[in-house]
């Protein structure tokens, strides 16, 4: 998920294509004037004194609605997709990207059609089997090359490009999507040349030829696991299995001493070895984390060495990394840049639309996991954290061993998502900024959650714990934005755009289908509202400059993920049906579905499992 922060490339091209599939009628072209005016006089007006919700309701949970209303709205996220696609289609395609103001495209991931790859799951999923048809002589056509100057970012390329020919690959079975995904591997390889095995940023495909420091970035060189993976298990070739081998087994043994078992963000792409203490799971981390429990659950269980750097990561993210905000009691996870010699590390306080994607990671953990009972897959939870590995680590192990762990991480899922969906409904938009920086009491570092959560339970408190519960949203009028210093909120926007990111999103899918409580749900529905009403241009959907005004300026971008992701996650939590079992199938950081499976006795064999 660090893709979201990179800066894209110059545009090579701007010229405006416009290829209409037919010519309409006097009477359509009437009706379709007359619908589009009375749409805008409806939804793009600009309000005065209004705001595009009722906030009297605090954004109160819907009341239940019938299995025919949530078809419906199902529905109407697969007519947004179609809208999306189709303007990428008839105005950007074989370019990269649409810009959805002008028409017109860019080619900022190769230039090979990333939106086309990264939206042919999303095809097959939402069953509109003629977009597909037509996309796939594309990808047959498709070589990989590049001009001698470019390089193709590494980590963009597996988890759009591969992870998208994999996935529909699963779903469909056509072995042209597995031929490819097999030739893109093969023309990326050279990445690997490196002493660790780690891959660095950057390969030409066509010549192999590599760019990038000796110091890497943790989400770009250990978010490739899932792939290579299922890779090895298509195609049935070991070569791929040991790249992913090799990074779980540097990752395994790598020197987290200082860092409480934690991976930090830069990294020795020659020894394998951390070469800093800054601790996240947002941006430049995000995936690398994902992946751990992930490929524990798309290899059936049975990648022993992941999980437990999974529970390693959470257990220090937990206890160190979550903090609760003084006045809402609003629960988030930040970031440190912790000096070896420090036992308690020094927190940023800023929370980053990336890191919501965290709580649906811990609520899809404890949903799979026998987090009550990790003796039963033969992992001693306390042993995890041994003081003579992993330094002063040790403490943060016998302090949640106190508690259910399964509990524990559901609460944290819970307060870190109800955070993430404040941060859209206090805005006049309803959509969340990119960053926020939290407020802490006067002269305070801020209040670790464990901290609250052991006050909490010496008090035998039978309410909910810390930083849990629904809580009201915050919505400032124009005039106390305009004279800010208001801490009500309990934050301050730091990055005010929104870049149509689906992580909220993603986490209120999965507390959706994890808890069956069904705020969840119409939360993500009050967000498409406010995606059709602020994002929508006549070509496709926007990113938004700022979230607090109304009607927000919009940026000529509209990124592959809103296609891959954003509209999947809506499109899964509104249907009925549950095409994508959290049980059977494990999304890749781009939420491209690859479907649970386990080696055989040949494989294992063959790939010396």
């Amino acid at each position: 998920m660090y893709h979201r922060y990179h800066s894209q490339l110059v545009d090579m091209y701007r010229n405006l294509r416009h290829k209409p599939y037919f010519r309409p009628s006097l009477y359509v072209c009437i009706i379709f004037s007359s619908v589009y005016v009375l749409y805008h006089i409806a939804y793009s007006r600009p309000a005065s004194n209004s705001l595009p919700f009722d906030f009297s309701e605090g954004f109160l949970p819907l009341e239940d609605v019938s299995e025919e209303v949530w078809a419906e709205r199902a529905n109407q996220v697969k007519l947004a997709f179609l809208h999306a696609y189709h303007g990428y289609e008839r105005y950007a395609l074989p370019h990269d990207e649409l810009k959805p103001l002008t028409g017109g495209y860019q080619d900022n991931f190769n230039g090979w059609g990333v939106t086309l790859f990264d939206s042919l799951d999303t095809m097959l999923l939402l069953g509109f089997q003629n977009e597909y048809k037509r996309a796939l002589p594309i990808v047959e056509r498709a070589t990989f090359e590049l001009p001698e100057e470019r390089h193709a970012p590494y980590f963009e390329t597996v988890i759009r490009y591969l992870g998208g020919l994999l996935s529909a690959h699963a779903i469909s079975k056509d072995p042209i999507l597995l031929d490819k995904a097999d030739e893109l591997a093969d023309k990326l390889d050279s990445v690997f040349n490196t002493p660790s095995g780690f891959p660095l940023f950057g390969v030409n495909p066509s010549s192999g030829s590599v760019v990038g420091p000796d110091i890497g970035v943790l989400a770009e060189m250990a978010s490739l696991q899932m792939e290579y993976t299922m890779l090895a298990k298509s195609t049935g070739k070991k070569r791929w299995w040991d790249r992913a081998n090799t990074v779980i087994r540097a990752l395994a043994n790598a020197d987290l001493r200082y860092t409480g078992g934690m991976f930090p963000i830069k990294w020795n792409l020659t020894t394998a070895q951390p070469h800093d203490v800054h601790l996240s799971v947002g941006a430049q981390a995000d995936s690398a984390h994902e992946y751990l429990l992930k490929q524990f659950l798309l290899t059936a269980r049975t990648d022993k060495a992941s999980l437990e750097m999974y529970l390693r990561a959470t257990t220090h993210v937990i206890a160190n990394l979550i903090y609760v905000s003084p006045t809402r009691h609003l629960l988030y996870v930040t970031d440190t840049d912790t000096s070896p010699y420090e036992k308690r590390a020094t927190p940023s306080h800023n929370f980053e639309h990336l890191s919501c994607f965290f709580p649906g990671l811990l609520a899809l953990g404890a949903h799979t996991l026998p987090l009550d009972n990790l003796e039963s897959l033969g992992i001693n939870f306390e042993s995890l954290g041994s003081e003579s590995k992993f330094g002063h680590a040790g403490k943060a192990y016998k302090l949640l061993s106190q508690y259910n762990l399964k509990d524990l991480h559901l609460w944290a899922a819970e307060g870190i998502a109800e955070t993430c969906w404040l941060t859209y409904a206090d805005m006049p938009t309803g959509l969340g900024p990119d960053e926020v920086t939290m407020y802490t009491e006067k002269r305070s570092e801020g209040y670790l959650w464990m901290d609250a959560m052991e006050r909490w339970r010496a008090s035998g408190s039978r309410g909910i714990p810390p930083g849990t519960g629904d809580k009201d949203p915050v919505v400032y009028t124009e005039q106390e934005r305009l004279r800010g210093g208001n801490r009500r909120r309990d934050y301050a926007i730091r990055r005010k755009k929104y870049l149509l990111r689906p992580e909220t999103l993603e986490s209120l899918y999965i507390m959706w289908r994890v808890t069956g409580d069904s705020k969840w749900r119409n939360r993500g529905w009050r967000i498409f509202e406010a995606l059709e009403r602020h994002t929508k241009t006549p070509y496709g959907y926007a990113s938004l400059r700022t979230t607090e005004v109304v009607p927000p300026s919009k940026e000529d971008d509209m990124p592959s993920y809103f296609l891959a992701e954003t509209l999947k996650y809506l499109y899964l939590m509104f249907t009925n049906e549950d095409p994508i079992s959290l049980d059977k199938w494990v999304f890749n950081t781009e939420a491209h579905p690859f479907p649970v499976f386990e080696w055989t006795e040949e494989e294992k064999e063959r790939f010396s499992i």
